[in-house]
């Protein structure tokens, strides 16, 4: 696989690669509580310090691929998404650990995220599967990947246990090469609407 991570631009959101220098404006976006109801809360400083050390290593370690996610119009910082469980051998990515501040909520910057880091994922980096996990109980973020559409593939139960949250049982999708014509025009559809 190529470079895990490019700067990705769209009309709604520009991704970038995470890289040091945009802690502080990503802690600014952090700080919305209702941001972490299914995420380790990242709005407490040392904790978000911590996962932003540890999500630097795993990109440099080629491990992870993470983005941060900014407003197009003003280039404001109001999230973060990434590639992991990174498999070259079987030309598969995860894309997961996405947040987003409130304000971007119902904006279409999470479908437009969606839609570049899998025409990424598909057209230059050559992946053959693209997987997501949401917590079972997190039916916003269910909604939304059923509407990509990603096929849904089953509950790991006890799957993992998450800070804050506690032990969650995940549910899994994903969208393979063959339906990513399909879920790209569907997407593409979406944001022109």
């Amino acid at each position: 696989m190529e470079t895990l991570t490019a700067h990705l631009e769209g009309s709604i959101v520009t991704l970038e690669p995470l890289r040091e220098e945009h802690a502080e404006e990503l802690w600014a976006a952090a700080q919305a509580p209702e941001t972490w109801a299914w995420l380790a809360n990242l709005n407490e400083r040392e904790r978000f310090d911590l996962w932003m050390h540890l999500t630097l290593e795993a990109a440099q370690a080629g491990s992870e691929g993470p983005f941060i996610t900014r407003d197009a119009r003003t280039g404001k910082a109001i999230g973060s998404s990434r590639y992991l469980n990174v498999r070259p051998a079987d030309r598969v990515v995860e894309i997961g650990w996405t947040w987003l501040h409130p304000s971007a909520w119902r904006s279409g910057a999470n479908v437009e995220a969606k839609l570049l880091m899998m025409r990424h994922a598909f057209e230059t980096l050559g992946c053959v599967r693209v997987e997501f996990k949401t917590d079972a109980r997190n039916e916003r973020s269910r909604a939304a990947l059923a509407a990509l559409p990603a096929k849904f593939e089953g509950i790991l139960r006890n799957h993992m246990i998450v800070p804050d949250v506690g032990q969650r049982d995940s549910a899994y999708y994903s969208v393979i090469d063959s339906e990513w014509p399909e879920v790209r025009q569907n997407l593409e559809r979406r944001l022109a609407q």
